[in-house]
């Protein structure tokens, strides 16, 4: 090398070190409102989807449960990165951590699904329950029955 081009990477060197370590990915936080709970025990239970794949059979980004103490409450979901999410919820009214269900498989506690997406035959599809988390600022709200 000669002594220009060790010159100018001891410079760049000593600038990107200058500069510290590269920033995390950004983590935003979601606010998720329940609306419409009727029955005001148990709890929500909400799973947060990062990914089509996720929803239909995957882990979830981030779940929580949220006693349901009144007619509408909401829980703040913190360290998600911007991008596309699905939300799966129902109200566990008798505490058991499982949604009830019928002989048949129908749900028999309240339910719901981000967008107020509508399934048939069961879960409402990523495409009509996906949206966009792009900062701090995002609440999602969402009627549960």
């Amino acid at each position: 090398m000669s002594p220009a081009q060790l010159l100018l990477t001891a410079c760049a060197t000593v600038a990107i070190a200058a500069a510290g370590p590269l920033p995390a990915a950004a983590q935003t936080a979601l606010t998720v409102a329940f609306e419409g709970i009727k029955d005001q025990k148990g709890a929500i239970m909400v799973a947060v989807y990062d990914s089509e794949a996720a929803y239909d059979g995957g882990k979830p980004a981030s779940a929580t449960a949220i006693p349901a103490t009144a007619a509408r409450v909401e829980t703040k979901i913190a360290g998600l990165a911007p991008g596309r999410y699905a939300i799966k919820a129902f109200h566990d009214l008798n505490g058991d951590g499982k949604m009830g269900t019928n002989p048949f498989g129908m749900p028999i506690e309240p339910f719901a699904f981000s967008n107020n997406a509508v399934g048939t035959m069961g879960p409402a599809k990523w495409s009509a329950a996906a949206f966009t988390v792009e900062g701090d600022a995002t609440v999602h709200a969402m009627t549960i029955d």
